[in-house]
């Protein structure tokens, strides 16, 4: 089961506000409770669920290339702005032969993750909107910020995680 933790500073009401929304609403007919805000996450192979979401406000004030200390990665452009603190942590106790992290949101975002072996920054995995980063990936600790393309304009997002092709 995965292990999730908050790691952004939350009011006292937000976060109680959260707990009420959070234990009482369903996402799906199979009565799965909805994602918290800004879980941290740390999962081994064969994880369940999966997909994995969390889900979190993307933007801030920084920019992503001096996040990521460049202009692109391989895996795409360090565009957006974000908050200087990742939005989420994900533990990996095991190296995946195949895992995908992508951002699901209304609007354009990017992402930004940082870890065992290097950094990595996408503004859209295959639909145009939607950020993600898939592939090889080695055990470890990595952090994740989700961007956005105006500064200081915060939007939901879901982030889902799977071993799924």
């Amino acid at each position: 089961m995965p292990k999730i933790a908050f790691n952004k500073g939350i009011s006292l009401p937000f976060l109680i506000l959260a707990f009420f929304v959070t234990s009482t609403t369903y996402t799906r007919a199979d009565t799965q409770p909805t994602p918290p805000i800004f879980g941290d996450v740390s999962i081994g192979k064969n994880f369940s669920p999966d997909p994995l979401t969390v889900r979190g406000m993307s933007g801030g004030s920084i920019p992503g290339n001096q996040v990521s200390k460049r202009p692109a990665t391989p895996t795409g452009p360090c565009t957006g702005f974000v908050d200087e603190a990742p939005d989420h942590k994900l533990e990996l106790t095991s190296k995946f032969d195949y895992l995908k992290v992508q951002v699901q949101s209304p609007e354009d975002t990017t992402i930004i993750v940082k870890g065992p072996g290097g950094i990595w920054c996408n503004d859209e995995l295959s639909d145009g909107q939607n950020p993600g980063i898939a592939g090889e990936w080695l055990p470890g600790i990595y952090q994740i910020w989700v961007g956005s393309y105006v500064q200081d304009k915060y939007l939901p997002y879901t982030l889902q995680i799977t071993e799924v092709k």
